[in-house]
Parts: C-alpha cells; sequence; structure tokens
C-alpha cells in the first residue's frame, strides 16, 4: 500500500504540473492580453503614452512580464553614484530630461547605455514611447518612462514564481524591528477561549494556533497557503481570504482587550483579537492603552460564513442527506425489482436525468416559496438559516437518484452470482442475503466515490449557488473567466485538480479498508 500511494502522489503531482502549464498557456499565451483591461476604469481615462506605461505596468503585475523603464534605471545609477541626494546632481538632471525630445535622445550617452545594456540581452527588447506634441508640434515635456526594456516571461518561470510562493510558514524571525527584543513561540493559556493556544512573538500573527466555537473550531494562522492575487474581480486582494474570510455584518460581542485581561474591565467589540498581526508604525496612543504590544493591526468578526463555509456546509447536508436517502431506497429497488415500489423509483431516476438540472432547481424554488415560504435568495432571507433550505434539497434531490440508480444495478448484478445461490442453498433468509452479502459487495464501487463527494462540496455547486445567490465558491471559476481574472483561473485550476487527486486517493484507500480482496501490493508472478 505504502509503494502504491507513494507512485500515485508522484503521478498526482505530475498530472497537477500539467494541468496548471495548460492553463497558464490559455490564460496567459492563446488568450488576447488586453481583454484585462475590459473594466479597467483607470485604463479607460488614460491616452497615449501614460495609457502604454499603464498596460505595461498592469502586464508585469498579473505575471506576462517583467519590464524596466528609463527613469528607473537612471535612478538605480545615479543613487549609486551620488546617494540619496543624486536627484540633485545636474548630471541627472540632464539624463533624465533627455528622454523628452525626440530627436536627440537616442544620442543621449544613458540612453545608449540602457539600449545597450537590455537590447537582446537575458531575453530582453526595446520598446519605444513617441514623445507627446503639442498642436504646435512642439514637444509636450515630462513623460517619464517613455523606453522601455520588456521581457516576456515563459510558462516555466511563470509556474515556478507561483509554485515557490505557494506555501510560506510563519517563524519568529519573520517581524524585522529592531523595537522587538522577545522573539518566541509557545502555548499559553487563552484567555479567549479559555483553552490554550499556540502564540508566537516575531511572529507575523500573534496567534499561530488557536480554538474557538466557529466552524471548523480549530484554526491556524502557522502554515499559509497562497493562492494567488486578484486584480480584476476583488482588487487586490490574496484569494485565499476571498474565499476564508466571514461576510456580513460585524459580530460584537462582550470580551476584553489584551490590557485588561485580568481585571474587570469587559467592553462590546467586533475586534477578532485571535487574527492580530504585527504593527511596524509607531502605535498611537489608544493602542498604547488597549494592547500590550505592537501586535494590533485588526480584523473584526462577523456574523456570516465565508464563501467556502458556506459551499461546504450547503454541500455535506446535501450529500449525508443523499446517501442516507438514495442507498436505502436502491436497495428497496432491487429487493422489489419490477413491482410498485421499483417502478416508482425508476420514474423518478428518468425524471432526474431526463430534465435539464436549470429546470428543476427553478421547479424546486417555485414550489418552495409559494407553497411554504422558504427565500429564495440569501440576501432576502428574514431567518439566515431558512435560506439553505433550497439549495440543499436542489443539490440533494439528483444526488439521491444517482445513488439509487447505481445501488439498485449493483445489487441486482449481485443477485445473480453464484455465492448468492449458494447462500439460498444453505438456507440463509433473503434479509441476511442482502444485509451481510449483497448489500456488502454492491456498495464498494460506490464507496469509492464517497471522499469526492465529501471533499467536492469544497467546490460549491456552480448553477445551484448562481440560482440562489449564495455567496459561495461555485461562482468563483465562472465569475473569473467572464472578468478575465487569470490569477483566480489559475487558483481554481489548483484548488479543483488538487481536491480531485486526493479525492481519487482516498478512495482507493478506503476502498482497500472496506474489501480486504481488494490488494495494491503487487504479487509474484503479476
Amino acid at each position: 500500500m505504502k509503494k502504491y500511494l507513494l507512485k500515485r502522489i508522484g503521478f498526482s503531482i505530475f498530472s497537477l504540473i500539467v494541468v496548471v502549464i495548460a492553463v497558464m498557456l490559455l490564460v496567459y499565451s492563446l488568450i488576447d492580453r488586453n481583454v484585462i483591461f475590459q473594466m479597467d476604469d483607470v485604463w479607460n481615462k488614460r491616452s497615449n503614452n501614460s495609457r502604454t506605461y499603464y498596460e505595461y505596468t498592469m502586464y508585469q503585475k498579473y505575471g506576462y512580464l517583467t519590464f524596466v523603464d528609463y527613469t528607473t534605471y537612471l535612478s538605480g545609477k545615479y543613487s549609486e553614484k551620488y546617494g540619496p541626494k543624486y536627484t540633485e546632481q545636474a548630471e541627472f538632471a540632464t539624463a533624465k530630461v533627455a528622454i523628452q525630445y525626440e530627436k536627440s535622445y537616442l544620442e543621449n550617452p544613458d540612453v545608449q547605455e540602457f539600449i545597450s545594456k537590455y537590447d537582446g540581452k537575458d531575453g530582453y527588447k526595446i520598446v519605444y514611447l513617441t514623445p507627446m506634441k503639442y498642436s504646435n508640434g512642439k514637444t509636450k515635456p515630462g513623460g517619464d518612462g517613455y523606453l522601455l526594456a520588456t521581457r516576456e516571461k515563459s510558462v516555466f518561470s511563470r509556474l515556478w514564481d507561483y509554485a515557490k510562493g505557494l506555501i510560506t510558514v510563519e517563524t519568529k524571525n519573520d517581524v524585522q524591528d529592531e523595537r522587538l527584543t522577545e522573539r518566541y513561540t509557545r502555548w499559553e493559556k487563552d484567555p479567549y477561549s479559555g483553552l490554550f493556544a499556540h502564540v508566537g512573538s516575531g511572529t507575523t500573527h500573534k496567534y499561530l494556533l488557536y480554538f474557538n466555537g466557529r466552524f471548523p473550531f480549530i484554526h491556524q494562522n502557522r502554515i499559509h497557503l497562497h493562492l494567488g492575487v486578484s486584480f480584476t474581480k476583488y482588487r487586490g486582494q490574496e484569494i485565499t481570504d476571498v474565499i476564508t474570510q466571514p461576510t456580513g455584518e460585524m459580530k460584537y460581542v462582550r470580551t476584553q482587550y489584551p490590557a485588561y485581561i485580568g481585571t474587570d474591565r469587559y467592553d462590546e467589540t467586533a475586534i477578532d483579537f485571535h487574527e492580530v498581526t504585527y504593527n511596524y508604525g509607531e502605535p498611537t496612543e489608544a493602542q498604547k492603552e488597549l494592547f500590550t504590544d505592537n501586535y494590533t493591526n485588526i480584523s473584526y468578526q462577523r456574523k456570516g460564513l465565508s464563501m467556502i463555509e458556506n459551499s461546504f456546509v450547503i454541500g455535506v447536508i446535501a450529500t449525508i442527506l443523499a446517501y442516507m436517502i438514495g442507498l436505502p431506497l436502491g436497495v428497496l429497488n432491487a429487493r422489489k425489482k419490477d413491482k410498485l415500489p421499483d417502478k416508482i423509483g425508476m420514474w423518478y431516476i428518468i425524471f432526474i436525468m431526463a430534465v435539464p438540472s436549470l429546470a428543476y432547481i427553478f421547479m424546486f424554488a417555485a414550489i418552495g416559496t409559494r407553497l411554504f415560504g422558504l427565500p429564495y435568495a440569501f440576501a432576502n432571507a428574514k431567518v439566515p438559516i431558512l435560506a439553505y433550505i433550497l439549495p440543499i434539497i436542489s443539490m440533494a434531490l439528483p444526488s439521491i437518484g444517482g445513488l439509487m440508480k447505481w445501488m439498485r444495478r449493483y445489487m441486482i448484478d449481485q443477485m445473480n452470482s453464484d455465492y448468492v445461490k449458494f447462500a439460498r442453498a444453505e438456507g440463509l433468509s433473503e434479509s441476511e442475503i442482502f444485509s451481510k452479502h449483497i448489500s456488502r459487495n454492491a456498495v464498494i464501487p460506490i464507496i469509492h466515490g464517497i471522499p469526492g463527494s465529501i471533499l467536492g462540496c469544497l467546490v460549491g455547486a456552480i448553477i445551484t449557488e448562481r440560482v440562489y445567490a449564495v455567496p459561495g465558491v461555485g461562482n468563483l471559476l465562472t465569475a473569473a473567466i467572464n472578468g478575465h481574472d487569470n490569477a483566480i483561473i489559475v487558483a481554481c485550476t489548483v484548488f479543483y485538480t488538487t481536491l480531485s487527486i486526493i479525492s481519487l486517493i482516498l478512495g482507493d484507500v478506503l476502498m482497500a479498508k472496506w474489501d480486504p480482496r481488494i490488494s495494491f501490493e503487487s504479487k509474484a508472478g503479476r
């Protein structure tokens, strides 16, 4: 089993790399890069060289290329020569002004040196931006960066940059501040939960591992997964934070600021003290009064669930209902083959498979809202928990039909096996045969799909979440494609592919544990 798992994990990592490379080639090379500016108000307000320079700045930010502009090059050269006051040197001013004049700037020694250093070297090429002119033909002054050296990123360098920053680990040496005199990571009594928490000094977060009453109840800030940064849809937010941060109104609780722990003073605040991070600036007087150290950058508790929590809660409940209802009904249909219960079950299976998912989702929504008064969308729910009912039902019902179909089929296949005939000849009752033999063997293929069903809940349901306006991750990929947010597209690819790989491996392991006849070890002579 160990050898099989190592081999399977190795192939899985290779498959993940291939898939990510394919997606990066698609979004960065085969799709026109200018689509990223379709909804960019800043780009629309600019023109001429200002727009071109902004485009290259965004191309670098989005990961298409790297570039060096002439002014930045001059700043580095003359600061090295004259120090921090290089801008006061006439030589620097002359070199900088030279780029503003169309006929003479190519003759300037600094311009020639810039071109000689970058043109055709290490993959760079020179981009010439024409200086703007007034209507009378005179050159318009100003315009830093009229001369650029650009280098396109290869898919492998882009993949390497993404992979090396994918996972980071906080250590006690992360904070580079001479005011910090004590560095440690240790377990302490957590005043906010009453349990123990792993805390640090010198780490970015103060609380590295802690417990509270919020799902999944154990939280950590030690290891961080960086799926990328959204630029078009969420404007500079880390994608991991987008899908994991709680949403909704602020949640105020009666608690104590760090400076008042151990006293009788309590305050109503929405601050999440488990998520404070180090502040490199000088604390304000108010912060000095309320906090005991420089961990004063705060975030707030909110009443709603995060995107991934919403999708997972709906998906898990729907999956549990599907297995609890679908499998027994499948067994019943098999035992009552061609009788009334089986015919009713087959009508349901045919209906749920034949009708487009969007149609029956709207049908369930109409029935639920008109007959039972259930909220149609999350934003309209006066009682938030009621908003989960229709999405759960809409996801559970088709899954029930699928499980009924396959369980019925596998049961009927097993009913015709020789060991069943032998069991009947031995005098076993039909109930014993179905419960101890047929059901156990028929469920083996279904067991393989259980990890995928559970982990798939983290991905969400695209159609269901869009219809019911669920603030989940199901709509994340489609919204990213529509908004040309390349970072989210790549992040979703990594996220979905990784979950699929893990679910397949767990399915193999679970199937082997359920049925001892299944082995992934190589046998002699095979």
